[in-house]
């Protein structure tokens, strides 16, 4: 199956378990793609004690996980693409939607 997930939130136990549940996804043997709009785009940032974020992103991206973030959200808040999260458009976001056969928001 192809997965779409797409988080705009900056809550870390919700983005922490979006890419939770997006590993689950690619170890069943799902394609698997995250687009990260508004306060999704933070998702780098969001380390706490409880929730290591970018530890379900760097196992993500190692198992085969894609991940675009919206450029528009990005210069908005003066941040940039990194190698994990690089710039992406609307067209994008249209296009893992068109592609995905279920599509989750977070």
């Amino acid at each position: 199956m192809k997965t779409g997930i797409i988080i705009y939130s900056n809550d870390s136990e919700t983005v922490w378990n979006a890419f939770r549940f997006g590993n689950f996804s690619l170890k069943a043997g799902d394609t698997v793609k995250v687009f990260l709009t508004g306060r999704g785009v933070e998702a780098e940032s969001l380390d706490t004690d409880k929730f290591s974020v970018t530890q379900q992103i760097k196992e993500f991206i190692a198992a085969g996980g894609k991940i675009l973030a919206c450029g528009t959200c990005l210069k908005i808040r003066d941040m940039g693409a990194t190698d994990t999260c690089p710039i992406s458009t609307m067209k994008d976001m249209h296009t893992l939607i068109k592609e995905s056969d279920r599509v989750l928001t977070f």
